[in-house]
């Protein structure tokens, strides 16, 4: 009895102090709304424990005070205490609906987490709930706010969970999906502590590391922050410059990720800390800006400026880097008291209370990549590729070109002229047959930079083509391309596949008929016949697989290889059995009857990302797209092409793939090789040692294979074998 009153006042501490936070920023608070959803969650939830065993109605009211200190409306508290009370207890919408209005109840409904679809894999579930989870946010970005605060929580009290595999995936997805949400919405407060509390349980020995060498420099340092500061606040006198100027230590989660990136140690870092100058309005940000770069070197590259060029989230700020004080390389940000409550609450700063109207849902609503993942979900059909496409708009840093009319457009950073297009519009990214930049012609698949004019060149009979999905970066583009392949290959699949089974058929001496297929769709989840020819087309069924789905009983004479049948149907065969030596080569993307040759200086196989050159009298030669060679024709874009593999057979006879090898010089480590090779599956053409010693011995091998895959594969095996030091693709001759 003792704990349970414990308990209770516990709560009533939690609910005084979050009425006591709303009061602070809004007088005219209707407590009445947060005491009556609170106690209305409590009845609901009574009963109820999370993993630590608290009650579960604290964690709501520990989301609610996460908001309030964001400054949020009364609707997004009440919604945040009640948010969870539809989906776990036996409230519904419509008791919200008449206990605290359609608008409370809507944003409820558009939090909750939803019933969980039939998916074969948790991570199909996991996307269709963070595809509803978008569709609510489309409605009112509130949404999103209360998750966002939701998730924190839950962080905040991982702990609590005794299994550390689950702690560790809620982690993951929390940094991969929750942390680009936050920063894409600008809240900056969210997402910076998202962030260090999943670095402490994905990787708790580099947070203790940086946090161990930070209260280090602390000690050693602080007099060298106060001494610029004390230096920072004189400039700014001495110029007339009303501004509040203060110091802050980076993130250790944004130190680690720059020691990743820059692939340098903590010591090498030079701009641990950062200092802001806030002042009144922009015209005193650039004033600032002008004080520091007349009396301070700046260092090249490090500046700047997102007052004349926001970022997609709305961030508006100047970021320089100068020799500062102390001979002190940092790093400086200048902006206004409006523009740093946005940086720090972003959207949310549109929703705080000011004493004001409040913003329109349209207002709000103004945010180009929420759209473009709206875009997405309309094309995208399996929520896995949505899941995928998702991640790619969220993750990317920006890179920023202009149309020829100097409008300007954001696209995520190693975008194409492709991407560009569809950002533009889909039917210009459909039409596309080329690309200007800066006036110049350039490949499809050239990467943009910063400040790079792009004039895309279209024509009415152009459709997309499958190859661009190897290089576009922006979901928007990939989902659109898929859709348009889908639609255009599902024919070409469907009477390939038909085919196949047929041939299966008459192979094991039976009359092919559709009944026959017919009668296992529900065994492989198809509604009609098509679906199976499709999916055999596509290489997703085997033909023989979907022959002993029919007849379970059958036995074969003689197992054949897989692919033969594939091999023989798509190729033609000569006498013998043997493939047709001038069976065309399978890459897509070229003039009909050009001659192809492989470039020997880099050995594309089937699977790596490749790129044709057109050469006077040669015709086309292919190289893999990262071929140190390709940079001798650098000025000659008008002869580059776009092309890939088939979707066929990747060639009528194998592929060289090149091989350097180290290995122990012991007795049978050659024949090692040899076995090991021949056991993946393939075969060795030529064998050149480079270099002899006492202990090893060095060589290039070449190696007849499928594909890159095969190649993989075999590399893999020669990588578990013992006598064999090191295993590396050759790029060279």
């Amino acid at each position: 009895m003792l704990l349970k009153e414990i308990e209770t006042v516990g709560c009533m501490g939690q609910l005084e102090k979050l009425l006591k936070t709303v009061r602070g920023y809004n007088p005219d608070f209707d407590t009445a709304l947060i005491e009556k959803a609170y106690n209305y969650a409590k009845e609901k939830h009574e009963g109820q424990t999370r993993a630590s065993g608290e009650p579960y109605y604290t964690h709501p009211v520990e989301v609610a005070q996460i908001l309030s200190e964001m400054n949020m409306d009364a609707a997004t508290i009440a919604t945040a205490i009640l948010h969870d009370t539809v989906e776990d207890t036996d409230a519904t919408l419509e008791d919200l609906k008449k206990l605290f209005g359609e608008e409370i109840a809507d944003l409820v409904n558009g939090v909750s987490k939803l019933s969980r679809i039939e998916s074969q894999t948790m991570e199909g579930k996991q996307a269709e709930n963070f595809r509803k989870l978008l569709l609510a946010m489309s409605e009112d970005i509130r949404v999103l706010l209360v998750k966002l605060a939701d998730r924190l929580h839950n962080m905040q009290t991982l702990d609590a969970i005794k299994k550390p595999e689950k702690r560790r995936r809620i982690a993951l997805e929390t940094l991969e999906i929750y942390a680009p949400l936050a920063e894409r919405v600008g809240v900056h407060k969210i997402k910076a502590e998202l962030e260090d509390l999943c670095f402490g349980h994905l990787n708790p020995e580099a947070r203790e590391s940086i946090t161990n060498r930070l209260s280090f420099l602390r000690k050693e340092g602080i007099d060298v922050v106060d001494a610029i500061l004390e230096q920072l606040n004189k400039d700014m006198e001495e110029a007339g410059v009303q501004a509040e100027i203060t110091g802050r230590e980076k993130s250790r989660y944004s130190i680690w990720k720059k020691m990743q990136r820059k692939n340098v140690a903590f010591e090498q870092l030079s701009d641990i800390m950062a200092f802001r100058i806030v002042v009144e309005d922009a015209a005193q940000c650039y004033q600032v800006l002008g004080v520091l770069h007349s009396k301070y070197h700046s260092v090249p590259g490090r500046f700047k400026d997102y007052i004349s060029t926001p970022k997609p989230n709305g961030y508006r700020s100047i970021h320089t880097t100068i020799m500062g004080p102390k001979r002190q390389r940092i790093e400086v940000q200048i902006r206004t008291r409006q523009m740093h409550d946005e940086a720090e609450l972003g959207v949310a700063a549109h929703w705080a209370y000011k004493g004001g109207s409040r913003p329109s849902v349209r207002d709000v609503k103004k945010y180009r990549w929420l759209r473009e993942l709206l875009d997405i979900l309309e094309q995208e059909q399996k929520p896995e590729d949505f899941w995928e496409n998702t991640k790619l708009e969220l993750f990317q840093d920006q890179v920023f070109v202009f149309t020829p009319k100097g409008d300007l457009i954001e696209l995520p950073n190693g975008a194409t002229p492709i991407d560009f297009a569809y950002a533009i519009h889909s039917d210009i990214g459909d039409k596309c047959v080329g690309a200007k930049v800066n006036g110049r012609i350039a490949p499809l698949n050239s990467r943009l930079g910063n400040g790079d004019q792009v004039d895309i060149i279209t024509a009415k009979t152009q459709k997309p083509s499958p190859t661009w999905e190897r290089f576009v970066v922006t979901g928007k583009a990939r989902s659109h391309i898929r859709k348009y392949i889908r639609n255009q290959q599902r024919d070409e699949f469907v009477t390939l596949g038909k085919a196949m089974l047929q041939k299966v058929f008459r192979q094991e001496g039976y009359e092919f008929t559709e009944k026959a297929v017919t009668g296992i769709l529900k065994q492989f989840r198809a509604e009609e016949n098509d679906d199976i020819y499709a999916n055999i087309g596509a290489g997703i069924l085997v033909a023989r697989d979907v022959f002993k789905a029919i007849f379970p009983s059958h036995q074969t004479e003689v197992a054949k290889r897989p692919s033969e049948d594939m091999d023989k149907a798509l190729l033609g065969t000569g006498q013998g059995g043997e493939a047709r030596k001038d069976a065309p080569m399978p890459i897509k993307g070229l003039i009909p009857g050009m001659a192809v040759h492989f470039a020997r200086c880099c050995h594309p196989l089937p699977g790596d990302r490749i790129v044709g050159i057109v050469t006077t009298g040669k015709g086309v030669t292919i190289h893999t797209i990262d071929c140190e060679t390709l940079e001798t024709f650098a000025d000659t874009p008008e002869r580059w092409l776009d092309v890939s593999w088939g979707d066929g057979p990747d060639s009528p006879e194998a592929h060289v793939g090149r091989l350097t090898l180290t290995i122990a010089n012991e007795p049978g480590a050659l024949g090692t090789v040899s076995t090991v090779i021949g056991r993946n599956g393939g075969n060795i053409t030529n064998l050149k040692i480079t270099s002899r010693s006492m202990d090893f011995w060095e060589m290039i091998l070449d190696i007849f294979v499928n594909d890159i895959k095969h190649l993989n594969n075999v590399i893999a095996a020669l990588r578990a074998t013992p006598t064999i030091i090191s295993v590396e693709r050759a790029r060279g001759r």
